[in-house]
């Protein structure tokens, strides 16, 4: 396995420490992000999915997934870490409590890629932020559909009109992935 960007990044020896200043900092991202709200059409969006694929890309699978289990459990405990219409326990619980389900299996798909040097690769990682965000409709779009009476209506409702702006943060993802590590320096 490859050194992550956030071990390059934070450099701390200890460990634990290294991972609970990630997780902590990634979950604060995650939050920030979720308030931000980009005017696209047909919805808004916000920056939620491309932090998700960020983290996981930067942290690693253990981490990152582990981070998005963190979101997911202070946005439970009624923490504003949510997007605004999704906040505490029912966003869990809600119609989009799949799609933070999703967020932890994207992050570990995209860090278990990065893991194995995908990250180093734009093309490889474009292709891992873009499955990435591929695989959190799965949950989400599962769940989704009992709350709107079937898949067909999820699929409407739950993904359709987010499509090009997920997208669109995918390959930001991954771009961004390509210019950190020309910053840092690619690991031998």
């Amino acid at each position: 396995m490859n050194a992550t960007l956030a071990t390059r990044i934070l450099p701390i020896e200890n460990s634990l420490l290294r991972n609970v200043i990630l997780a902590v900092g990634g979950t604060l991202v995650l939050a920030l992000a979720a308030h931000i709200h980009v005017p696209m059409l047909p919805v808004p969006m916000t920056l939620q999915t491309m932090a998700v694929l960020a983290i996981g890309g930067a942290y690693g699978a253990r981490l990152g997934a582990a981070t998005l289990a963190l979101y997911a459990a202070e946005g439970a405990t009624g923490l504003p870490v949510f997007s605004p219409t999704a906040d505490g326990y029912p966003g869990i619980t809600g119609p989009t409590g799949g799609y933070i389900l999703g967020f932890i299996l994207a992050a570990a798909l995209v860090g278990y890629l990065a893991d194995r040097g995908w990250d180093k690769s734009l093309p490889k990682m474009l292709a891992a932020t873009l499955l990435g965000a591929a695989v959190l409709y799965i949950p989400g779009l599962a769940w989704l559909s009992t709350f709107v009476g079937g898949l067909p209506k999820a699929i409407e409702f739950g993904l359709t009109p987010f499509i090009l702006g997920d997208a669109i943060k995918a390959v930001v993802a991954a771009l961004g992935f390509s210019a950190a590590w020309s910053v840092v320096g690619k690991p031998e």
